[in-house]
């Protein structure tokens, strides 16, 4: 069931790429995030319960995890083509089966490993077929801000499959999601501080709801599956992260980007990857 719930979660991640791509046009990034967040804690307030406190510590800490991630894939996002940002994060789930089979003994059998050669064959396809476009991804601004998201996302997944062993799902979720619109509250007024007159101006846009629905209902799947005592960390990153293959057909067709053709070629490989995945899992 853990495998299903992850791959509902996926889709549901590549489509919120997408609603956030489009949100970019008319808002700032911190805007974006604060309004959407503050939807999510606002959806889940029904489950906001009483624990130890030791419990918000760790959520705070997860908070301040979650949120680096956020931040620099938005600006990440803002300055790649939407394609490439996708792809790219393809390559968070091989840390994260690097530190599971490290930290969590984590093994992976024949099949799954198959699994991730082949995503990394995607990888290194999809750096080819960036200089095309002319993007130096080691040299770019918004490479250096996404491989920021992915290491604060990675240190975020090993972190939830420590926390979650004492928590509900969606005690996590509800609490998480407070504090990080705390944090990102702090970060606008700070900004509106700083900027005076010459601080971006908000403007409300009906994506922000969309984002804000996707995201609740990606994150829960993703909690419950997690929660699950046959549930493998490295496994459910990997098959969460085929949410770039929704992301990419419809930011192909929405946004008209280059070089559709050679990242296609990526997406059937990392297909693959993910198929053998799945299928070694069951």
């Amino acid at each position: 069931m853990w495998l299903w719930m992850t791959l509902g979660s996926a889709l549901l991640l590549g489509v919120y790429d997408v609603a956030k791509k489009v949100a970019l046009k008319k808002n700032d990034i911190y805007y974006i995030l604060l309004v959407a967040t503050g939807l999510t804690t606002l959806f889940l307030c029904p489950c906001l319960s009483l624990g130890p406190g030791i419990y918000y510590a760790k959520l705070a800490l997860k908070a301040v995890l979650v949120t680096t991630s956020w931040v620099a894939g938005m600006y990440a996002l803002k300055l790649l083509p939407i394609t490439t940002v996708s792809t790219l994060k393809a390559s968070r789930p091989m840390f994260v089966v690097l530190f599971s089979i490290i930290l969590f003994g984590e093994r992976l059998n024949w099949m799954q490993w198959a699994g991730v050669a082949v995503v990394l064959v995607a990888l290194y396809l999809l750096s080819r077929s960036s200089s095309k476009e002319g993007i130096k991804l080691t040299s770019s601004k918004g490479f250096w801000c996404m491989m920021l998201s992915i290491f604060a996302g990675v240190a975020s997944a090993l972190y939830d499959k420590y926390i979650i062993k004492d928590m509900e799902p969606l005690f996590v979720q509800s609490w998480g999601n407070l504090f990080i619109t705390l944090i990102l509250a702090a970060i606008v007024l700070f900004n509106a501080w700083k900027d005076g007159e010459n601080r971006a101006k908000f403007q409300w846009d009906w994506t922000l709801v969309l984002i804000a629905v996707f995201i609740t209902a990606a994150d829960m799947l993703y909690f419950f599956a997690l929660k699950q005592p046959d549930a493998m960390l490295s496994i459910i990153s990997l098959i969460r992260r085929s949410s770039v293959i929704v992301t990419f057909i419809l930011g192909a067709i929405l946004f008209k980007e280059k070089n559709v053709r050679d990242k296609a070629l990526v997406m059937l490989v990392l297909c693959c990857g993910i198929i053998l995945l799945m299928y070694g899992s069951m």
